[in-house]
């Protein structure tokens, strides 16, 4: 079981990193990656964990960072359709479902 990225997740993922790592240092952007990851990683072990949205997909915020993983489960592991700003733009990812 793996994950993978939808290329706008992936864009959104490296943005937010960027934006760590201008505003406070690599150290952050680091931290903010390894949350990533976990969150990523648990997520591939147990796809059911985040809380339910419409259209079969869903949410799991990170423990430090104000950001979540949309993701829909699949066959191979997880699909990950956003990695969002929680207070920003809700919604706008729809049509990646």
């Amino acid at each position: 079981m793996n994950y993978s990225l939808h290329s706008e997740a992936d864009k959104e993922l490296y943005a937010a990193a960027e934006f760590y790592e201008k505003q406070a240092g690599a150290a952050l952007a680091k931290a903010f990656l390894d949350e990533f990851e976990r969150v990523a990683k648990l997520l591939v072990k147990n796809p059911r964990f985040g809380t339910p949205a419409t259209g079969g997909v869903r949410t799991y915020p990170f423990r430090r960072f104000p950001y979540s993983i949309v993701y829909r489960p699949t066959s191979e592991g997880i699909r990950i359709l956003v990695v969002g700003h929680q207070n920003r733009r809700p919604n706008y990812w729809r049509s990646r479902a």
